[in-house]
């Protein structure tokens, strides 16, 4: 095992990864920017040491600084997070340039399932399948009409290299074809600096649904229950749930099983989620993979009682995985992303938290790096904190996780609380009755 392991990140999921690795007897290292010295992980970390000014790129996107850090401090190991650095293919090959354990998968991985293209070809070779479109990168303008006339719109343009919904349009109609795929290819190059597109068939009545994978260095994997991630505005996560509403028994066991051997097929290892669209018709189309810890870890964790950010940092240091795939699950988890914003106009809020009250019990969890008199910076994601609750029933989850956020109390800032509050309230909603169109419609209603 490791003797120190830096944390190449911040906020509330740089405070979750230091939890885990000082319960498995680790000193942490924690890197900051200067606004952020006063933060949760740098306070409460063993170690702390500034890389940088506020700017991303020139604190948690640079290497050499989050590498001088590792050497001055001594870390035999290092965790990326999420965001970030967390699926930079140069990063793990860096750090095994210089001795230093990688918390995650490979470069050889990353590069293969990080970009979507050869991705999608890698998980045909495996059976999964996908939606159709473009099985390569889309060249020009021409190529794209003859792809969308082949397939039928809609169609969507997604950005090879990246996420987030940036570099992702939606192109109904031939005459609108040429503008969105301008566009996409502007937003990603901006975003990843990478304007590369591929185009696939747009299902507009379907789930997204993500299944959790976890492998070792000798070759174990396993495929977890399925998260529901529906949910969602402009592409980007709201609230999550476990298990899925949608899918029915004999489905949940079809998609594990065909994700666990595709996983095992490029021989995965560390923590990654592979996305899919299932339709209406129950038909599951492989989308992408991400090669890191997802935001929405911790509710797959509720279910199974395990810590996957300890069980990660095992495998970096050589570890077989603890348990084995036929683990059981237990109830229903939700988790509702807290963010710093106009819950009406979404407009970020960024400003100092004046007063906290966060909500506890049975069955609660709340991941969060905040506390009253801290700054939530314009600079940074706006998230503030994941809510997450587990009971027997989902049923039971909405209840605890709408009364959990009733009981909490951020002031100083705008919070997208009342959001959650009208979507839990919603007998849409509570029937588990939507899908990814459900936001825009809902929306539209209020």
């Amino acid at each position: 095992m490791f003797s120190k392991l830096l944390v190449a990140n911040r906020a509330e999921i740089a405070l979750r990864i230091i939890r885990s690795a000082r319960e498995l007897g680790l000193k942490t290292v924690a890197i900051y920017s200067e606004p952020d010295k006063d933060s949760l992980h740098a306070l409460l970390a063993d170690e702390k040491i500034c890389i940088g000014p506020a700017k991303s790129s020139e604190s948690y996107l640079n290497i050499p600084n989050i590498m001088s850090a590792a050497e001055i401090t001594k870390a035999d190991a290092i965790h990326p997070g999420y965001g970030f650095l967390a699926e930079n293919p140069r990063f793990p090959e860096i750090c095994e340039a210089e001795g230093i354990a990688f918390v995650g998968p490979p470069a050889s991985i990353m590069r293969l399932m990080g970009n979507k293209s050869k991705a999608r070809q890698e998980m045909q070779k495996a059976k999964l399948p996908v939606i159709p479109g473009s099985n390569k990168i889309v060249e020009d303008i021409v190529e794209a009409k003859k792809i969308a006339q082949k397939i039928s719109y809609p169609v969507i343009f997604k950005a090879v290299a990246g996420g987030g919904g940036r570099g992702m349009r939606v192109v109904r109609s031939p005459s609108l074809l040429e503008e969105q795929f301008s566009i996409a290819q502007n937003e990603a190059n901006a975003a990843f600096g990478d304007s590369s597109l591929y185009l696939e068939k747009y299902l507009p009545k379907a789930h997204h649904i993500e299944v959790q994978v976890i492998g070792d260095k000798k070759g174990n994997v396993i495929a977890f229950v399925e998260r529901e991630c529906s949910i969602q505005r402009k592409y980007q996560k709201l609230l999550e749930e476990t298990p899925s509403p949608f899918i029915d028994e004999k489905f949940r066991r079809k998609i594990v099983k065909a994700v666990q051997e595709a996983a095992n097929s490029i021989r995965y290892q560390s923590l990654g989620t592979f996305e899919f669209l299932v339709d209406d018709k129950k038909k599951f189309y492989f989308m992408e993979a991400n090669t890191r810890v997802q935001v929405e870890h911790p509710i797959t964790e509720m279910i199974y009682g395990i810590d996957l950010i300890k069980e990660q940092i095992k495998i970096a240091a050589g570890n077989k995985l603890s348990f084995s795939s036929d683990q059981k699950t237990r109830g229903h988890s939700i988790e509702c992303r807290i963010n710093a914003e106009d819950a009406e106009t979404f407009i970020p809020s960024p400003g100092k938290i004046e007063f906290l009250a966060l909500p506890g019990g049975e069955g609660i969890r709340v991941d969060t790096a905040v506390y009253a008199g801290w700054e939530i910076r314009a600079e940074y994601d706006s998230l503030v904190a994941k809510i997450v609750a587990a009971a027997s029933s989902r049923e039971d989850a909405i209840k605890k996780m709408y009364t959990a956020l009733e009981m909490t109390t951020i002031v100083g800032i705008k919070t997208n609380i009342p959001l959650h509050l009208s979507l839990l309230s919603n007998s849409e909603f509570v029937r588990g009755d939507y899908d990814i169109q459900f936001m825009e419609k809902f929306l539209q209603k209020k």
